[in-house]
């Protein structure tokens, strides 16, 4: 049982290395499934009916999932992040050499790396 909870906590950082362009994102997942893991062991253990198991599997889901939101947004490549040019056309603004988009939610512009331009 204590292998199959260790095995199933561990799913999700395995699975988002298969990913190719998310380096931040899987390896951010993965040292946050470990941290979260170890911090969870010790936490179960020490609270409730001591069962360690259960606090590193719970640990390491919400380590590996709390990694995954950081790792995403410094790859750029989040579904719910302003800007995240994967998801949104670029305009080029020549008087200041930037380039720019327009949030199809507000409709307002924003500078590639999130900044509000206006609307």
């Amino acid at each position: 049982m204590r292998r199959f909870m260790v095995l199933a906590s561990l799913a999700p950082a395995l699975a988002l290395t298969a990913c190719a362009g998310y380096e931040n994102t899987t390896r951010d997942a993965v040292v946050g499934g470990a941290l979260g893991a170890a911090a969870g062991a010790v936490i179960g253990n020490n609270t409730g009916s001591g069962d360690a198991a259960t606090g590193a599997a719970i640990g390491a889901v919400v380590g590996a999932a709390g990694g995954a939101a950081v790792g995403c947004q410094r790859d750029n490549v989040c579904p719910w992040s302003q800007n995240n040019d994967r998801h949104s056309e670029l305009y080029y603004d020549s008087r200041a050499n930037r380039y720019y988009y327009t949030n199809r939610g507000d409709g307002c512009t924003y500078w590639r790396n999130g900044e509000f331009r206006g609307c």
